[in-house]
């Protein structure tokens, strides 16, 4: 067993912070653009549907092309389309011109997510992977502070998405400038085993080994399995989860549970920070105890957490809900992703991941969309009600998933 090249480790680390800042940035930022541009609050529907197109599109064919691409072009490029689309949302005269930026954002993003999880799951194990998705945490719990900073500092919005549109700039500058080790390390879908694949010693889930399939597995046969679709749609609906109470938490306390707009922005990166410190916390966790038992009592954690929310009490009940969700989600998107081979069965290990996050894009913008136009309705206490549906809908697809799995 090789161990892992610590420069890509440390640098998939960099990515991962720098692909959660920009989902942290839109849930503070967004009553500032909609005042800005003159449109209703659910208008934010149609940035996270064009965003989703894009992450649709990008992260599917990454799954299925990553090995002919390889993994350092695409993550260079990837990244450097995000940085433009994001300093395209600084730039914007009109809410419209927003629009086809989302379109590139989405493009970007869906092939980083793709790529950096497809590769991560083969070279670095349960740690490294609840590790890896903490930092995404961090990114995520950075944003909401970077975008409340600049709009109580009087600078507005476009700073903000200014500030992370230069650090994308500079990871993609740092991909560019690695793309050799990542096409020669980072190559998951081979149908022979690459020797130079890192794979690190002593952890604790067997699935994360780098062994690539034998033979060639035909598309159909992959997008003939169930276990393949049932975990799409627990991807769709966990992301769907997690991007929501992000999004609309900002409004909920403010509209519904009195909070200022200041203390509000800082109990989002709160709930950010929570899937940040529950990451590192579980990442050591799954080595020492089984991640399914792990993964299954964060489930109905979340559960818990939504029904705090719900509950139309004091405004800390609802914040302690929030951190609740946000500790209990902490592990859920890395170690489904990294047991995705247990149930779909090695060979169709790359192309299930892609899908996969495929799916998480389209449940993280459609689905909170839709809990806009929901809450515009019937107001933003209703979050709370989606959350808990949601959360048992998550729990489902999963039980589904696990016993419908390709026998080994």
């Amino acid at each position: 067993m090789r161990p892992i090249r610590l420069s890509l480790l440390i640098l998939s680390y960099f990515a991962f912070i720098s692909l959660g800042l920009p989902d942290g940035l839109l849930g503070v930022a967004w009553p500032s653009i909609a005042g800005d541009f003159g449109v209703a609050t659910e208008a934010v529907g149609l940035l996270l549907i064009a965003a989703t197109t894009g992450y649709f599109i990008s992260s599917v064919a990454a799954g299925f092309t990553i090995a002919r691409v390889g993994v350092g072009w695409l993550l260079a490029f990837s990244t450097a389309a995000a940085s433009a689309a994001l300093a395209g949302y600084a730039f914007s005269p009109a809410y419209a011109v927003m629009v086809p930026f989302a379109l590139l954002a989405g493009f970007g993003g869906g092939a980083i997510d793709s790529g950096l999880n497809a590769y991560a799951a083969a070279a670095f194990g349960a740690k490294h992977m609840n590790w890896l998705h903490a930092f995404f945490g961090l990114g995520v719990a950075i944003g909401p502070l970077i975008m409340t900073a600049v709009i109580s500092g009087g600078l507005g919005w476009r700073w903000g998405y200014g500030i992370v549109a230069s650090a994308q700039a500079c990871l993609a500058l740092a991909f560019f400038l690695t793309v050799r080790r990542w096409v020669r390390h980072g190559e998951v879908s081979r149908p022979a085993p690459d020797p130079e694949v890192a794979v690190p010693v002593g952890d604790a889930v067997a699935t994360a080994v780098a062994v690539k399939p034998a033979t060639k597995v035909r598309t159909r046969e992959t997008l003939a399995l169930p276990a393949v679709w049932l975990g799409v749609l627990a991807f769709a609906v966990y992301v769907a989860v997690e991007a929501g109470a992000g999004l609309w938490a900002f409004l909920l306390l403010t509209e519904s549970r009195g909070v200022s707009a200041t203390v509000a922005g800082l109990c989002v990166s709160l709930y950010w920070g929570m899937l940040f410190v529950g990451r590192v916390v579980q990442g050591v966790a799954s080595e020492r105890f089984d991640p399914k038992k792990i993964l299954v009592g964060s489930l109905f954690g979340m559960a818990a957490g939504s029904l705090l929310v719900a509950l139309p009490l004091h405004a800390a009940v609802t914040v302690f809900g929030l951190a609740v969700i946000g500790f209990a989600a902490a592990p859920v998107f890395p170690l489904l992703t990294l047991t995705t081979a247990d149930r779909v069965g090695q060979a169709h290990a790359d192309r299930a991941i892609g899908m996969q996050i495929g799916g998480a894009g389209l449940g993280g913008s459609l689905i909170p969309a839709g809990i806009g136009i929901l809450l515009s309705e019937f107001g933003a206490g209703a979050l709370g009600t989606c959350l808990v549906i949601l959360s048992i809908l998550l729990i489902a697809f999963y039980a589904a998933a696990t016993k419908a799995k390709v026998p080994a």
